[in-house]
């Protein structure tokens, strides 16, 4: 019985499905209930697991527009920003990044009425200098997590 890179093989499989049982994940790891309970444990306390969510269709639900919202910042305000949009409803992921933008910030929104109109209560901020919104046309990847390499 071997244990090396069992975390990631652990998180990898926790990636595939989250609701899988201990006695599952045992099964498909070749280890014990015990060891992967303990293996756990350690990843929850480590911080590498930080919890358990599950994948929603947000298409089923009627959000039917994806924005890329790119800003560029005042310096000393990007940080500021970025936690006004984090707290924002529907901002899945808020990015702060190099290039011509500062911030690059992805929302789930019902149509391009809501859209719009949280956009504008976002983009009041006086630092925010200039902003670019694409509407996503088509998804072809869209993924909150990724799988770990394990080493060879």
């Amino acid at each position: 019985m071997t244990y090396e890179h069992l975390d990631r093989k652990l998180v990898n499989a926790l990636i595939d499905n989250g609701r899988a049982s201990l006695r599952s994940l045992a099964d498909e790891l070749g280890v014990s209930v015990t060891t992967v309970s303990n293996h756990l444990d350690e990843l929850e306390t480590d911080g590498v697991i930080t919890g358990y969510s599950p994948k929603i269709n947000y298409d089923a639900l009627g959000y039917d527009v994806t924005a890329i919202i790119q800003l560029k910042v005042e310096g000393d305000a990007i940080s500021e920003v970025s936690a006004d949009l984090e707290t924002a409803n529907q901002m899945l992921s808020v990015y702060e990044v190099t290039g011509d933008f500062d911030i690059i910030a992805i929302g789930k929104y019902v149509d391009t009425d809501d859209m719009n109109k949280q956009i504008k209560e976002l983009l009041v901020h006086p630092a925010i200098l200039e902003t670019n919104t694409s509407i996503v046309l088509n998804i072809i990847a869209e993924h909150d997590q990724v799988r770990v390499s394990i080493p060879d």
